[in-house]
């Protein structure tokens, strides 16, 4: 082949310039190809921690927040529900949570940092339905040994104040305890263990 005659600047520059091109149209590509595969703002808001206000919860009063996708239950117990929960032991399967989910800081008879705040995920540890808060004691459909609670209506498992599951239900293990802190007196996060136990 004769090349007598061509402009090798020429010929140079065109394959510079369409190199140059189909980088950058690779790149257009490519970008949106991959940012699909990112988590949307969305999911990732539905893992970040949640902070809630308590200052306005009275005595006995349960709030309800999603974090994770999940019921999260805040339960301001009165001192009679906290006596109530050591005369239970022996009708509980796991009365002290050995088998349970819970951070170190609920890994106490209350299950929490502060007795009369409890802090569970509302799903029943046997399918996954969420419980009903029945505080009121030996109600005419539950009977004479129910001293308030969380019955979950699917399959019929109770659960006391705490969140610990009675002997004899198809709930396997007590109430999932997330990770959480106190930010204040009255504030808390939900979703990130306290400073002395994320060290």
């Amino acid at each position: 082949m004769n090349n007598e005659g061509v402009d090798q600047s020429k010929r140079q520059f065109l394959t510079t310039a369409l190199t140059v091109v189909g980088a950058v149209g690779t790149g257009y590509l490519a970008v949106p190809f991959l940012a699909q595969m990112q988590p949307s703002a969305k999911t990732m808001a539905a893992g970040a921690p949640v902070e809630v206000d308590i200052s306005k919860m009275e005595p006995g009063q349960l709030i309800r927040v999603a974090w994770r996708g999940k019921p999260v239950w805040i339960l301001n117990r009165t001192p009679q529900v906290l006596d109530t929960l050591i005369t239970l032991d022996d009708e509980l399967r796991d009365p002290l949570s050995l088998e349970s989910i819970q951070p170190d800081s609920s890994k106490n008879p209350a299950r929490s940092i502060k007795p009369e705040v409890f802090v569970a995920v509302g799903l029943c540890t046997h399918l996954g339905c969420s419980p009903t808060f029945r505080p009121e004691i030996a109600p005419n459909d539950l009977g004479d040994k129910w001293k308030g609670g969380f019955f979950c209506p699917c399959h019929g498992s109770w659960f006391d104040l705490a969140g610990r599951v009675y002997r004899g239900v198809p709930a396997p293990t007590n109430l999932e305890i997330p990770p959480y802190r106190y930010i204040t007196d009255t504030q808390l996060i939900i979703g990130e263990a306290p400073e002395e136990e994320s060290v």
